[in-house]
């Protein structure tokens, strides 16, 4: 007889393979930390071509997934079902959902909140909060990660108008 649990996995196994690995972190398999599991970087704002292979990597986790839980304003017109990965998954538009966020849940009731880095970032900053959102001991706001990379850049630059400032000024010799 198949215990319950060779037979998950032969189920795990039929499920299909992403066609393009979506541009995913997430934080390690942990107790969980902060606000959201991971990042997710769309290449565009139109669910239906985004979420197949982003499931399709989710589910090796989450096994089964039954929904997912978007903000209406962030995404183009989506339909409220998707057939992905051999089943139908439910996707819920909502206007109270936090703006930047996804949340994936699994058929077993686990769910997966990621912070969504939006389609036309700049690579680096993208990279940078992306790194942010899946750093282990990350607990910040979807808003403080947004706000890293912009922080960084910002510094950088200040530092850089300092020193510049410093050495047109004659430096340390008066």
């Amino acid at each position: 007889a198949m215990t319950p649990r060779q037979h998950r996995t032969d189920v795990g196994r039929r499920q299909t393979p992403p066609e393009h690995t979506p541009r995913l972190r997430l934080k390690p398999k942990a107790p969980q930390t902060g606000y959201v599991d991971g990042a997710w970087w769309p290449h565009s704002d139109d669910l239906t071509t985004e979420l197949p292979d982003l499931l399709a990597v989710l589910s090796v986790r989450l096994g089964p997934i039954d929904r997912v839980l978007f903000k209406l304003t962030d995404w183009a017109k989506a339909p409220t079902k998707l057939a992905t990965g051999g089943r139908a998954v439910h996707l819920d538009g909502y206007r109270l959902q936090p703006p930047n966020t996804v949340e994936v849940l699994g058929l077993n009731g686990n769910r997966i909140i990621l912070l969504v880095v939006p389609p036309h970032t700049d690579p680096d900053r993208a990279h940078a909060t992306m790194m942010a959102a899946a750093a282990p001991d990350n607990d910040s706001t979807v808003d403080g990660l947004l706000m890293i990379s912009l922080r960084d850049r910002e510094s950088r630059t200040q530092r850089a108008a300092a020193q510049e400032r410093w050495d047109s000024e004659g430096g340390a010799v008066r």
